[in-house]
């Protein structure tokens, strides 16, 4: 649960249903308990046959279980004429064909969104739930299916559908009037639109959160904005807008809202939910790849998106795997309050879809699904589902598993360069590393000490894990890259007379006094933040950061020293290896090569020429260039011995290249690597 942007309501001319005027922050809406008997058709919620002329979002005109009505006949996003599919069976095709890019705004790859109106996208940058969300309602929207989703405002359940934002009572907390407030233009013609888009001003200039800027929309742009491109009926787009505020992860385990799956009903458009905590924070992804192979297994793929936001991260197959087999995702194990995973509501879920049950609008499942549901309450069932997709989900190799363990490290580490405070990635780094020391010692023969040698850097031991649940760091999303720099500044001069544990960046004695000191002191007070309670933090008393207990090797026994003075390693650490690439764009970066070790970075080609050039001091320290592609094969090599080292090349569209920069001879120094095209 995080607090969020929600909007001020002010009454508008009569007639005209109320608008938003401005922003204010709240909490997410709670979840129900879990409903036992009750999860099986679904529980009804607000009368189908009421009047929702002022406040619904969309009339609906299509039901789920459509597969030969005129509207269910056309073609589709995803789906050629007379499909014989009904509309989940097209949601799920539709998530299904999203297809894979490189994320413009942070590392990995994400996707691209289609819409009816011939528009693709690239993702936005949201959370975790929101990403789910957003799939699923807007699709509903376009086709004009009956949606809702449910949260408590205490003891009243808060219905967010096509009937607006209402409880049993009317109109919730003065929402807006949908049909009155905004326009619908779904009637445009495909000539007008395209011509000329329509816009809402006011949807556009809105947000969801703190650091939802949407860069690929333009300068200024929000969810808002994104909303505004996607959708024709601005009522929809305002509608999903707030959902997106008030409803998250946690909503979505609530079987009010989606039900569990066995293992073998996995398909497109589920969602896997990780809960930490019956009343703490979890992670939702999608899955995005579901395929069957030769043999009876599935190989899956899912993306997820982060807090603070970020564009969905596409996660293959291995890492889609690792997921599915986590324990946090309603496994038999316990959390450290000593409450059972299987209980708390993760795992394989699929969205519930609304019909008319008995004149109330009703989140029931498929007439085709009921056979794949779980009771919410059994346990044993739930419980099983990790080790269940151990064996159905494709085998990986160990080479492929260490890569994938890698790369999970490695994308951790570049998120807390950004936002240093984060428990989730120093948790998802560290549960990679344990893999990792299984993996090596069972299938390649290597100690947990030699995997800290090769694979270890000063970063892990600063940004040690903490336990989520005792640790008020954990509540704070708004640290900076900065920041980042400044904590690891401080780490590395507390080495300077010998080697010593490095410090470890967490709350004592309260606050973080010992950080923002060395900030002030080396005159970066004001790039220093101020700890702030970014989502739901029970444990924002405590006076000291519980740090979780370690299994590395301590950072003084690695027979490694801190970086040597006058070579400060950058912050793309740990990239010693292809493996462990990092990706970038075209345009120019500062790093360095420290140690003896190699720099190797990755980019993902669109078919113009490239040009790789490093900029150093020879003097200092002769390095060398060197591009291969994705078999591994050198493509260009450059190792003079002037200030500059370049590669020149024609690319193949959709390939990835990786750079690897060196040392003659063990050099080590500073260099500007740019990337040109075209």
């Amino acid at each position: 649960m995080r607090k969020r942007f929600v909007v001020l309501w002010a009454l508008a001319a009569a007639g005209c249903g109320t608008e938003e005027t401005g922003f204010d922050e709240a909490d997410e809406l709670l979840p129900g308990d879990l409903l036992g008997k009750e999860d099986s058709a679904g529980v009804p919620g607000l009368p189908a046959t009421a009047s929702y002329a002022d406040t619904r979002a969309w009339v609906v005109e299509n039901q789920w279980e459509d597969r030969d009505t005129p509207a269910a006949r056309r073609a589709g996003l995803a789906w050629g004429e007379n499909s014989g599919l009904n509309w989940d069976e097209k949601f799920a095709r539709w998530v299904g064909s999203l297809q894979k890019t490189a994320s413009v705004t942070s590392w990995g790859d994400t996707f691209l969104l289609t819409t009816p109106w011939g528009k693709t996208l690239p993702a936005p940058k949201l959370d975790c739930a929101d990403v789910a969300i957003l799939l699923r309602a807007s699709f509903a929207a376009w086709y004009r299916l009956p949606f809702y989703l449910v949260g408590y405002d205490g003891s009243r359940r808060v219905y967010f559908g096509h009937f607006g934002i209402r409880t049993a009572a009317g109109n919730w907390n003065g929402m807006p009037a949908f049909a009155s407030a905004y326009r619908d233009y779904s009637e445009m013609a495909p000539a007008d639109y395209n011509r000329s888009w329509p816009k809402d001003s006011a949807l556009r200039a809105r947000g969801v959160q703190t650091g939802d800027d949407q860069p690929f929309l333009g300068a200024g742009a929000r969810t808002g904005t994104y909303l505004d491109e996607i959708h024709l009926n601005k009522r929809a787009a305002h509608l999903i807008r707030l959902m997106l505020i008030y409803l998250g992860s946690a909503n979505l385990a609530d079987s009010l809202n989606t039900y569990n799956l066995v293992p073998e009903a996995l398909r497109t458009g589920d969602v896997l939910l990780f809960r930490r905590a019956r009343n703490g924070s979890g992670h939702t992804m999608v899955v995005v790849r579901a395929d069957r192979l030769a043999d009876g297994q599935l190989e899956a793929q899912d993306v997820y998106g982060n807090l603070p936001p970020a564009q969905p991260m596409w996660q293959d197959a291995a890492q889609t795997k690792r997921n599915f087999t986590n324990d946090e995702g309603g496994g038999p194990s316990q959390n450290s309050l000593g409450e059972t995973y299987s209980h708390i509501g993760g795992g394989l879920k699929r969205f519930r879809v609304a019909k008319n049950v008995g004149g109330f609008w009703t989140n029931t499942w498929m007439a085709a699904d009921e056979s794949s549901w779980i009771n919410d309450r059994d346990y044993d069932r739930i419980g099983a589902r990790p080790a269940q997709f151990e064996s159905l989900l494709g085998r990986v190799t160990p080479a492929q598993r260490r890569d994938m363990l890698l790369s999970i490290i490695a994308a951790k580490r570049q998120h807390l360069e950004n936002y240093p405070a984060s428990c989730s990635a120093r948790e998802a780094r560290e549960a990679a590393f344990r893999d990792l020391y299984a993996l090596m010692q069972t299938e390649f023969g290597r100690t947990r000490a030699e995997v800290d040698r090769t694979y270890r850097i000063f970063a892990d031991y600063v940004f040690a894990e903490l336990d989520y649940l005792r640790s008020k760091t954990c509540c704070w999303n708004r640290t900076t890259p900065q920041m980042a720099r400044i904590i690891l500044d401080y780490a590395q001069s507390l080495q300077a007379s010998g080697c010593t544990d490095p410090v470890v960046f967490k709350a004592t004695a309260g606050g973080y006094r010992t950080f923002s000191d060395y900030a002030a002191a080396t005159g970066r007070a004001a790039e220093w933040v101020a700890w702030s309670e970014d989502e739901a933090c029970p444990q924002r008393s405590v006076t000291d950061d519980t740090e979780t207990p370690h299994d590395w090797t301590p950072w003084c026994d690695l027979g490694s020293t801190p970086t040597p003075p006058g070579c400060t390693e950058d912050s793309y650490e740990n990239n010693d290896t292809r493996a462990t690439a990092r990706t970038l764009t075209a345009g120019t970066i500062d790093a360095a090569t420290c140690g003896g070790d190699e720099d190797w970075f990755s980019f993902r080609a669109d078919g113009r020429p490239l040009t790789v050039t490093i900029s150093f001091s020879h003097a200092a320290g002769d390095l060398d260039l060197e591009v291969t592609d994705d078999a591994g094969s050198v493509v260009g090599s450059s190792n003079g011995t002037s200030d500059t080292e370049t590669v020149r090349l024609t690319t193949v569209s959709g390939r990835t290249y990786s750079i690897r920069i060196y040392g003659y001879r063990g050099a080590e120094g500073a260099y500007r690597l740019t990337l040109a095209v075209g």
